[in-house]
């Protein structure tokens, strides 16, 4: 299972580019930008799984939570 030792970087990546997007004008990428948030939540809960680190993927799940609502804030805005 060292293979999932890899998942981290694309949930970093991910992260990354859902945080680029967040920060667009327009509703479209910023929408995009909550549904990468939302991948990283995951690949990182998978990740937190494997590493077994506790904290991390209770931290997720309230993000993704977040990202949840900041989805159906910006998809009422358009």
């Amino acid at each position: 299972m060292a293979y999932l030792d890899w998942v981290q970087w694309p949930a970093m990546l991910v992260t990354v580019l859902a945080a680029w997007l967040i920060g667009s004008q327009r509703p479209k990428r910023r929408m995009t930008g909550f549904f990468c948030f939302i991948l990283s939540n995951i690949l990182w809960s998978i990740w937190g799984f494997y590493a077994e680190a506790y904290a991390l993927i209770v931290l997720q799940i309230c993000l993704c939570l977040m990202n949840l609502r900041g989805c159906k804030k910006n998809f009422r805005g358009q």
